[in-house]
């Protein structure tokens, strides 16, 4: 049966859309036309992009351009929708880190998919260029997002590029380099009193008012299209490691979308024989201030109970997490698990990672690493495993997280003698 949300706008051509052919219920199968829907009319639950994907081959793939439209095959885009402005993210750095595995005692290949080499710095690019995409085809001259801070900054800057609005809608307790930066962008910004599911219930009450009709808020009503964004980076972790998945891969959570996607990205290549069929553990990653997820875990439950927030890794912090028990299904089926850290063991791991690697992380890719040693310290996760780190955004935008605990070995007069006092005491 094919239904048409009745609170979505008119749909528009399927070919506009490339290979995707409709929207799907992750819940009870119900299948929609594509168009700005995000929920299902028959049980509310979340709607999820459906595709008819056949003759994709590694060389096709290879072909395209050095970004994320290398893969439009598998997105809910039209071909040229890189050809459109846009910020044209993607295809980052896999960056081996054979001193950090060395200090970790790995005995594996360890790997940091470093997506702070996003034009704003983080992963949200990725989910955003797609969400632009689809916005395009519906119509929507503005770009609306509830977001922790990474999204505002990808979404404003999107719009900028693309000539279009932007309404971007934060609590206003967010880190200042991520206020500062969306609001250099020069579109609405919105703070807040409140955390992020308060910014997000409110967007969510915004959706079919008259004043925002034409707005598409990409994590709401665009949030199939935009999901989608984030198998990108399964997709190059998969070619970059010469087209095969690594043993082991763990990701930051907040929401759970970003989990589930590169799970789903290595499914569908493994479906098409463009990789073969290899088990992989997928490990999830919180704060232990905003943890809903990994508890459910721990309880072997498969729902997650809401929480309040309150830890300094602000982009991970979603009391109530859309994805949460989709999360769960992905580490479950492929054997992995979900842990949460302290906020202490965040800086540590921040300051671990640039030491080692000389890659600042935000306080979410804090999260990733701690986690790890976690799950190695506990043995859930195995040392001797080739393992992927998902380092999701630059340790520029959450600078407050170390401000404390680092600075200058020492401050000197210009003298020679100082500076060898200096290296001396080190």
């Amino acid at each position: 049966m094919t239904l048409t949300a009745s609170a979505a706008p008119a749909s528009t051509a399927a070919s506009d859309f490339g290979n995707a052919t409709g929207l799907v219920c992750r819940e009870c199968g119900a299948s929609y036309s594509l168009g700005a829907a995000y929920a299902c009319v028959e049980c509310f639950g979340p709607l999820e992009v459906a595709y008819d994907l056949s003759g994709i081959t590694r060389a096709s793939i290879e072909a395209g351009p050095a970004n994320l439209w290398r893969y439009s095959a598998f997105l809910p885009v039209a071909p040229y929708a890189g050809n459109e402005p846009n910020l044209n993210p993607g295809l980052t750095k896999l960056v081996r880190a054979d001193n950090l595995a060395a200090e970790l005692g790995m005995t594996a290949p360890l790997w940091v998919k470093d997506d702070s080499g996003n034009p704003t710095h983080s992963f949200k690019d990725r989910v955003v260029a797609v969400a632009q995409s689809a916005a395009r085809r519906l119509g929507l001259s503005t770009l609306a997002c509830a977001s922790t801070g990474n999204l505002a900054n990808a979404v404003a800057a999107a719009a900028a590029r693309a000539g279009m609005g932007s309404v971007v809608v934060i609590p206003s307790n967010l880190e200042a380099g991520k206020t500062i930066t969306t609001a250099t962008y020069d579109g609405t910004l919105l703070a807040v009193k409140g955390n992020y599911d308060d910014v997000n219930r409110l967007c969510s009450e915004l959706i079919g008012d008259a004043v925002t009709a034409d707005w598409g808020f990409v994590n709401v009503n665009l949030r199939p299209y935009y999901a989608e964004g984030s198998k990108t980076l399964g997709y190059e972790v998969a070619e970059q490691l010469g087209w095969r998945t690594p043993d082991q891969v763990v990701v930051p959570v907040a929401s759970g979308s970003l989990l589930t996607k590169v799970d789903k990205a290595w499914r569908e290549l493994t479906k098409l024989g463009l990789i073969d069929d290899s088990p992989y553990r997928v490990f999830g990653a919180q704060a232990d201030g905003c943890s809903p997820v990994a508890q459910a875990f721990a309880d072997g439950l498969d729902v997650v109970r809401p929480v309040k927030p309150n830890t300094i890794a602000k982009s991970l912090a979603i009391g109530n997490p859309a994805d949460g028990p989709y999360a769960l299904d992905a580490v479950r089926r492929t054997g992995g698990a979900i842990a949460s850290v302290s906020d202490p063991a965040i800086v540590d791991a921040i300051r671990l990672l640039a030491r080692t690697e000389g890659i600042f992380a935000e306080t979410a890719g804090g999260v990733t690493l701690a986690t790890f040693q976690k799950l190695l310290a506990t043995g859930q996760a195995d040392p001797g495993a080739e393992t992927v780190l998902m380092n999701t955004g630059d340790g520029l935008k959450t600078i407050d997280a170390v401000a404390d605990v680092v600075g200058p070995t020492a401050i000197i007069d210009p003298s020679v003698d100082q500076v060898h006092e200096a290296i001396g005491a080190r």
